[in-house]
């Protein structure tokens, strides 16, 4: 499968962040920043050719009143690897753990997380990956049953094995990172989370202690019932994946099914809500 590069002049980080979000609802899978311009890739398409692609990412930027330069090219899926090698560097975390590439030397002082980097959003290096990964070391994980919701390369589910959590279930709809989360979960030697493929329908009647989504505002909104239903009583709920803008409805959700609004944290401009069930 071939990947489509599009190429988007911006003038500043909000900027790229709106368009990261909105390209993110639209398909799009993986983001890089340059100095002038953001690089956006989507799996070549089916059932639609390349310029309507192109003209749907226009019209979804002049919704949100952003009329930059576009271009895109054709990258072939095997030249992927190599494009990431030399643009992915390690992150830490808290002081407490680096998230960083099997090419890249283990860190021996903090905690490693190896993830394998495709077409995913999870390296921590976007905000509400950090946001994520900065709130598991600061709440209990130890024993816990936990569901990560949108897994991406699993990288929440790892660190919450690497804290002790009981059991762990991560659930992604998207093909690539269903398989990616796979993938990491043994390169970091975990044995205590199951991956699935799909949907909220994938929690079935299963019940959890903590539940963490970083998926984005849309489907948070429609299945915030389900992750409700899905959460023991007193149990956490940690939402992000969306912008500081959108708190406010989530919360007002969130409320209308039994969950009280503990904290809010942002990062810039995006934000992450922390509930618990009473």
């Amino acid at each position: 499968m071939n990947y489509i590069e599009f190429q988007i002049t911006t003038n500043d980080a909000i900027e790229s962040d709106i368009i990261t979000a909105v390209l993110g609802d639209i398909g799009f899978e993986s983001f890089t920043e340059n100095e002038n311009h953001l690089l956006a890739y989507i799996q070549e398409p089916e059932s639609k050719n390349i310029e309507d692609l192109y003209l749907e990412v226009k019209t979804t930027l002049d919704n949100v009143n952003i009329t930059n330069e576009i271009s895109f090219k054709i990258i072939a899926q095997q030249n992927w690897n190599a494009t990431w090698e030399q643009s992915f560097e390690p992150i830490l975390v808290a002081d407490k753990c680096i998230i960083r590439a099997p090419f890249h030397s283990e860190q021996n002082e903090v905690l490693n997380i190896v993830i394998e980097p495709k077409m995913s959003f999870g390296t921590g290096h976007h905000q509400t990956t950090y946001l994520m990964l900065e709130t598991i070391f600061e709440i209990e994980i130890a024993n816990k049953l936990i569901l990560d919701m949108g897994c991406g390369t699993a990288v929440l589910a790892i660190l919450a094995e690497k804290l002790y959590a009981k059991k762990i279930v991560a659930i992604d709809i998207e093909e690539w990172a269903y398989e990616n989360a796979i993938e990491n979960v043994a390169l970091n030697n975990c044995n205590i989370i199951e991956v699935l493929k799909g949907g909220a329908e994938q929690i079935g009647n299963q019940k959890f202690e903590i539940i963490i989504a970083n998926i984005n505002k849309n489907v948070l909104m429609n299945d915030i019932e389900i992750y409700s239903n899905a959460l023991e009583q007193k149990g956490k709920l940690l939402l992000s994946g969306f912008f500081t803008t959108d708190a406010e409805s989530l919360i007002n959700k969130a409320k209308s099914h039994n969950l009280k609004h503990i904290k809010t944290k942002s990062r810039q401009e995006w934000a992450m809500l922390i509930f618990k069930k009473h």
